[in-house]
């Protein structure tokens, strides 16, 4: 263990007067077990100008030592100072250890409240004014962090704080809007004209619209190459397929439903022939992609937020009907199967309440009366 050690008297007295004077710069050394003086520095001009002139020459190459620098600003104490602590790479391990263990004490004899900021070196450009200086950069300089964890702390600046009381109104995000490209626009038309099949939309994050990736023919079997696994993603799809033995298919309406009829397909009746029988639509279906956490908290905020907006523009701007709305996480999930009963989801056939069954018919008899104890005069 090393031996606590103590300031002189005359260090004291200087501190007091340095504290309350013109004095720039305090060197403090340790000689024999003691914190002395080593040098001092009177006041020549600006902090900033007596700066590397004051401090670089006491800086010895061999022998650690401390410093106290005073600023020009001052806080509820007096003056401001700098805590400059010098340990050379040259010098021996057992003064390295003793200054190190020493810290403290010249703290508390200078006076903690006086000293705004400290600084440590083993060169001179540590404690350089330059080197101060990227001290303090480094200091304002935000903490680091991860990715997603600065994604998140951008959500909380972001975010609105609405103050709830009786008589305020709650706040809702209803939604962002990002414009659809030209080439976006016309594929939406060409969907709606069942010229195409298959739309690709995705959002362009730096320029905040929204982008048309492709329109290739994509059958029901083809789906689920078309979802990318590491990227979010929109589609709007023609489904194509047949329900209880009608193809939904293309764009005219059956004449037999048109009149108000069930239809009839290869049969005429009710002043309408067989062949007045055209096959109904096929459905729009609108999928959202959103391969959960592989895409960035920014990504899956705008791309939900999004959404409904993009869903309101083309069935009210483009008059498309969206018959289904799907939301998923792979594209393996898009089988024949699942978007059939999507579409078409299962009616639960009606299930009859119990009845309790009747008794037997006819007279049944008088009801038989059992009496307790000692109602027929007997004892037992």
């Amino acid at each position: 263990m090393f031996l606590v050690l103590v300031a002189t008297e005359e260090l004291k007295e200087f501190f007091a007067k340095a504290r309350a004077g013109s004095v720039r710069l305090i060197k403090v050394v340790i000689e024999d077990e003691q914190l002395v003086l080593g040098a001092s520095r009177e006041l020549m001009g600006r902090w900033d100008q007596d700066y590397d002139k004051a401090v670089l020459p006491l800086l010895d190459a061999q022998e650690p030592c401390y410093l106290l620098y005073r600023l020009d600003s001052q806080n509820a104490q007096g003056f401001e100072w700098l805590f400059l602590a010098w340990s050379p790479d040259n010098s021996p391990v057992r003064l390295k250890m003793l200054y190190a263990a020493t810290r403290a004490t010249v703290k508390k004899e200078f006076g903690g409240g006086h000293i705004k900021d400290e600084l440590f070196g083993t060169v001179k450009d540590d404690l350089s004014f330059a080197g101060y200086q990227k001290h303090l950069s480094s200091c304002a300089a935000p903490a680091p962090l991860t990715s997603a964890e600065r994604e998140l702390q951008q959500i909380r600046i972001n975010e609105v704080k609405t103050e709830i009381s009786v008589e305020s109104k709650h706040q809702t995000l209803q939604g962002l809007t990002f414009p659809l490209q030209p080439a976006a626009q016309r594929a939406l038309q060409q969907l709606k004209q069942r010229t195409i099949s298959y739309i690709q939309l995705k959002l362009d994050l730096e320029r905040e619209t929204i982008e048309l990736v492709h329109t290739e023919p994509t059958e029901v079997a083809q789906l689920p190459s078309r979802v990318p696994r590491d990227a979010a993603r929109y589609h709007f799809f023609l489904y194509k397929h047949t329900h209880e033995g009608d193809p939904l298919e293309s764009v005219g309406e059956c004449a037999w439903t048109g009149a108000g009829w069930p239809c009839r397909r290869g049969r005429g009746s009710a002043g309408l022939p067989a062949s007045a029988h055209v096959p109904r639509p096929a459905p729009t279906v609108f999928i959202y992609s959103m391969p959960g956490y592989k895409c960035s908290i920014k990504e899956r905020m705008l791309y939900s937020s999004c959404k409904s907006r993009l869903l309101d523009s083309v069935e009210q701007d483009f008059q498309l009907e969206i018959s289904k709305k799907i939301e998923i996480g792979d594209g393996a999930e898009l089988t024949a199967e699942f978007l059939y009963d999507e579409v078409h989801p299962k009616q639960h056939a009606f299930k009859q309440a119990f009845a309790k069954p009747k008794g037997p018919g006819g007279k049944r008899g008088h009801k038989r009366l059992i009496r307790g104890p000692g109602e027929n005069g007997d004892d037992s």
